[in-house]
């Protein structure tokens, strides 16, 4: 089988890294091949979230919608279409509607958020909308012949509007993703890794971290937040840039980990990859119990759940000065990984929908 596979953003972007490009290899075991063509490439995806680049985004687009024109012409080789979220960043949906309707190129959806929902660029606010075209989301799961899906809400949602979904929970490779041999020398490391976009869910924790760091010595790595001073008191905070080599590295690196979030509509829809890396990673550590963040992993088990200040300031506190329950977490969190969050369940997953797809 021959799989054609649209992504709106390069590898460098998780959704993009972890939903399609790390099943590769595995999927073509299964006899799924695939050949991935994101609509932005790497110089336009670093140039898209700085508004002084906007030339260099512009040209990136162009390039972008260059290159779905010639997908539009290779498509006819391939038994399917998998669009991860969207083939093009920005507009109208035409293109998955060439494809599926001229083309009649059964079309199968990854949705690893909640897309249909809008909300405000931390770049360019509120234009972000209407650059995404308010209805595209809608249009793509009514199209697709099935829609992959990243967690059960997702699942449910497309179900509602009538269409075919298919749960593919997020995954990691679990050779990438590993427990560090060795314990921290020194104070503890809490860490907290992702976007300037999710950014906005760990800020209103650094007050209680602040609060913490007065009863509790420990550091705080904050990696990918894109902002040029991040303080927490008596904190020593080690405010870094992501890398995608070293990224299950600095997983590896932390004693705990968190993963806040706001319970709002838009982040009931996400999947919960953060918790599936923490767990990969024998990392225990702290999650909102909203959207897939509260689905996966065992709660007491293989780590903990917090909602308010109070407990999230328990909570940390706990896992920092209990030495025997980090361990115990980070075992077991490794263990669950294993048999739920690999490649081999997530391709196993993908495969079976693409074949779906074809009838």
């Amino acid at each position: 089988m021959q799989v054609l596979a649209l992504a709106s953003y390069p590898v460098e972007s998780a959704a993009t890294r972890f939903r399609v490009e790390q099943l590769l290899p595995a999927l073509a075991t299964r006899g799924v091949d695939v050949d991935l063509v994101p609509f932005l490439d790497t110089a336009g995806y670093q140039a898209l979230y700085d508004r002084r680049r906007l030339p260099d985004t512009a040209a990136a687009f162009g390039r972008g919608v260059a290159r779905r024109l010639r997908d539009l012409w290779t498509a006819r080789r391939y038994d399917a279409v998998l669009v991860q979220r969207e083939a093009m960043l920005a507009g109208p949906p035409v293109f998955e509607a060439l494809l599926t309707g001229i083309g009649r190129t059964p079309m199968v959806l990854d949705l690893d958020d909640a897309t249909w929902i809008g909300y405000d660029s931390p770049t360019y606010g509120r234009l972000a909308r209407f650059a995404k075209w308010p209805t595209k989301a809608l249009g793509l799961i009514d199209r697709a012949a099935v829609v992959t899906c990243g967690s059960s809400a997702i699942v449910a949602f497309v179900e509602g509007r009538g269409a075919i979904a298919r749960l593919v929970p997020p995954a990691v490779d679990t050779e990438l993703f590993l427990p560090r041999p060795s314990s921290t020398d020194g104070d503890l490391l809490v860490g907290w890794i992702g976007t300037h976009s999710t950014w906005p869910y760990l800020e209103p924790l650094l007050a209680t971290l602040r609060s913490l760091g007065d009863d509790v010595s420990f550091r705080l790595r904050i990696i990918g937040a894109r902002q040029s001073r991040i303080e927490a008191g008596p904190v020593a905070v080690e405010n870094v840039a992501w890398s995608r080599d070293r990224e299950p590295a600095d997983f590896a690196s932390l004693d705990v980990g968190l993963y806040p979030l706001k319970d709002d509509e838009w982040a009931r829809g996400k999947s919960g990859l953060k918790s599936v890396q923490y767990l990969a990673s024998g990392v225990p550590f702290v999650a909102s119990p909203v959207g897939g963040a509260g689905q996966i992993g065992d709660p007491g088990v293989t780590h903990l759940v917090a909602s308010t200040d109070g407990e999230w300031r328990e909570a940390v506190r706990r896992l920092l000065t209990d030495h025997q329950l980090r361990r115990r977490m980070g075992r077991a969190g490794r263990e669950h990984a294993l048999a739920h969050h690999t490649v081999n369940h997530a391709a196993d997953s993908m495969a079976n929908a693409l074949r779906e797809a074809l009838g």
